[in-house]
Parts: C-alpha cells; sequence; structure tokens
C-alpha cells in the first residue's frame, strides 16, 4: 500500500476515532488519581452524573487533541478546559465542547485564567519538547497554574540507550462506516541527540475504499537519571506516584522498577 504524508494532528477525525477506545478508562484513571492525590479533592469533587452540586474542580489539558478527554473529564464532574498546538484539533474540539475554554497555544509557554486543581497530559504528547529548557518551562508553567495540592497527570515513556530494537504498537478503531488501523513504530533512541524518530502509519476504510496515511516525527528522549534531573528542575512539584500506562489507579509502583512507561503524578507544594 502506498502512504501519503500527512499531518495527523490535521486529520482529527481519524485521530479521534482510532484513540477513542480507551477514553473513558484514561478520565477514570485521571478522576481516581485526583481524589486519591489532590489536597481535599475528595471532598470537593461531586459527580455530575450523580446529581452532586457544590464545588466543580477545575482541570487544565495541556495538548487536549479533540477533546475527548476534556468531555469524558466534564462528566465526571470536573469543570474543563483545555490547549492544542494544532488550530485543527483545537476547531474540532470546541465543536465537541462549545461551552469550554479551548485556545491555541505552546506546551512551553501557554497562558491561562485563574488556577487549576489538576493538569494532565497522558499520551507522551510532552516528548515533543525538543530541549530540556523548553520541557523545564513547561513544568514551570504548570507549577504557575496549579492551586497549592492541585496534581499533575504526566504520561512519557523513557528510553533504554543501549536498546536496539524498534518498537511497534497497533490501535484500531471504529465509527460510523470508517475503521482506523493505526500502527506506531518508533526505532533506537540516540543519547547524543536526544532523539526517537517515530512514524505513524493510518489505513482509513470508508465506503468501502482504503488509503494510507504516514507521519514521521521524533521524539525527546530521557534516560530514568535524566527524568529525575527534569523533575527535580521544578522544585514546586514534588512526585507522588507513579502508575503504568495500563492506567490503573489500584495499581501505584516504582519509578524505577525497570518499566519504560510512566504515568507521574505530581503535587503542587
Amino acid at each position: 500500500m502506498r502512504y501519503e504524508p500527512f499531518d495527523w494532528y490535521a486529520t482529527p477525525r481519524f485521530y479521534d476515532i482510532v484513540f477513542d477506545v480507551t477514553t473513558a478508562s484514561e478520565a477514570d484513571f485521571v478522576a481516581a488519581v485526583y481524589d486519591r492525590h489532590a489536597l481535599r479533592a475528595r471532598s470537593r469533587r461531586r459527580p455530575l452524573s450523580r446529581g452532586g452540586e457544590g464545588r466543580q474542580p477545575r482541570c487544565l489539558e495541556a495538548a487536549c487533541g479533540t477533546g475527548r478527554l476534556l468531555l469524558a473529564m466534564a462528566e465526571r464532574g470536573f469543570e474543563v478546559e483545555g490547549f492544542d498546538a494544532s488550530e485543527g484539533m483545537v476547531r474540532y474540539a470546541r465543536r465537541r465542547l462549545p461551552h469550554a475554554h479551548i485556545w491555541r497555544d505552546l506546551m512551553q509557554s501557554f497562558q491561562w485564567r485563574g488556577r487549576y486543581d489538576c493538569v494532565f497530559n497522558l499520551l507522551s504528547t510532552f516528548r515533543y519538547l525538543s530541549s530540556d529548557q523548553d520541557a523545564s518551562a513547561h513544568l514551570n508553567r504548570v507549577a504557575d497554574a496549579l492551586v497549592v495540592g492541585g496534581v499533575y497527570v504526566l504520561g512519557l515513556h523513557t528510553s533504554d540507550y543501549d536498546y536496539r530494537r524498534r518498537r511497534r504498537e497497533r490501535w484500531v478503531g471504529e465509527r460510523g462506516g470508517v475503521e482506523v488501523v493505526c500502527n506506531i513504530q518508533s526505532w533506537p533512541a540516540d543519547r547524543a541527540s536526544r532523539t526517537e524518530p517515530a512514524r505513524s502509519r493510518m489505513k482509513v476504510t470508508d465506503g468501502g475504499q482504503t488509503r494510507g496515511y504516514e507521519t514521521a516525527w521524533d521524539f525527546r528522549t530521557y534516560d530514568l537519571e535524566q527524568l529525575h534531573d527534569l523533575i527535580a528542575s521544578e522544585p514546586r512539584l514534588q512526585l507522588v506516584a507513579t502508575y503504568g500506562f495500563e492506567h490503573d489507579p489500584e495499581a501505584p509502583r516504582a519509578l524505577d522498577d525497570g518499566r519504560d512507561d510512566h504515568v507521574l503524578v505530581l503535587r503542587r507544594h
């Protein structure tokens, strides 16, 4: 099959179809982690599905994409806001959540209004930040934006520079007669440049016709030492828990347990 070069962030419909399969479990996880680790969170959150009244905690999604998680978090009793660098994603998210504040911005220099009880970014978008300066600037912005006792839920993978094999993952989604199959491949991380090449190939079947689309990019890499240094660069954010990408709130673990998938819970002090 021939794969056409494209920017998958400029095709939010396909992106949303293929990644929506995990939306509910991811939102349940963020809500549970907030309840468990944000100070005084349990007495504040009143899920709308239970008809509760009272203060809704404010949450912000950095790089919110299509807004699928923002909608799910709103359904779980949060007041939601989000930003993304892609104009196409922002337009799509605004249509989905017309009453939410969603804007175009960058991870390392985003603006905000008010303070948030929870900020989250689950899917390694953080690794698009290509330098230590931008990564530290992002954490600084998050610390400024959080209330004291609020949490930042950040998902990312670390790299083993001695691991020399390619990695692959496959996602499949279907909606309204459109099927999207996404294969993501990454190549070994380079220690000198701190980069890891990655490629996404999507097969989209619609109306009996299948077309292929390809996107390539470089991730910023972190080994465990580099990740610890990064966390230490913003002393107002303290690591209080680590989870894996299975997003199980009942399975906290150590950051240094040999795995490469990490969801960090950083609490504002």
